[in-house]
């Protein structure tokens, strides 16, 4: 058990048996009353987002959750397949408990699944992921490294602002938390 002066944003808890992330809290001292800490709390499995407002010292359960390592298998439709690295086992997960997440995985990759009693409830991606740029406007000489950017498409489908120099077919490195390009990746 912990307090709700405990909290962190990415903590998980457990609200009337749902498992929830803390995505923002704050913690209210009115001038006259109790303090109080004002939360905005993401449902792992639904996706869904809810305001919540706990006593100041209010105690909450935290969630325990089990990360295993599986591999992404492939996307039908808004299901999302993934396959246990050690058992073979498959296990499917819905957009809606991916969130924005899909955005920056590709078949084969490796991430981690998170569990909660043995039921698959959301993932985690690496920090950075290396991704081929599929579309974006050609550069033009005399454009530099540190003269602006412009938008590219990746292979999975999602758009960031790359520097002018990155062309089509050029595999970046991104930040998976901003969405932001970090490097391009030199070509072995």
């Amino acid at each position: 058990m912990i307090t709700s002066n405990d909290f962190k944003n990415g903590m998980t808890i457990e609200v009337d048996g749902e498992v929830y992330s803390i995505v923002e809290f704050q913690h209210v001292k009115p001038g006259k009353g109790a303090a109080f800490v004002r939360t905005k709390l993401r449902h792992m499995k639904s996706g869904n987002v809810s305001e919540k407002t706990f006593r100041a010292g209010e105690k909450v359960k935290r969630a325990h959750l089990e990360e295993r390592e599986m591999q992404f298998l492939y996307a039908a439709g808004d299901m999302y397949n993934f396959m246990d690295t050690e058992s073979f086992e498959q296990y499917t997960l819905t957009k809606d408990q991916l969130e924005d997440k899909t955005q920056f995985i590709k078949e084969n990759m490796i991430i981690t699944v998170l569990f909660h009693n043995g039921e698959e409830i959301s993932i985690e991606l690496p920090v950075f992921v290396e991704l081929a740029v599929s579309e974006t406007e050609p550069g033009v000489k005399g454009d530099t490294a540190s003269g602006g950017s412009k938008p590219a498409t990746l292979e999975t489908g999602a758009t960031v602002n790359v520097p002018f120099f990155i062309n089509e077919g050029d595999i970046i490195k991104v930040d998976t938390r901003t969405s932001e390009y970090i490097e391009r990746v030199k070509g072995e």
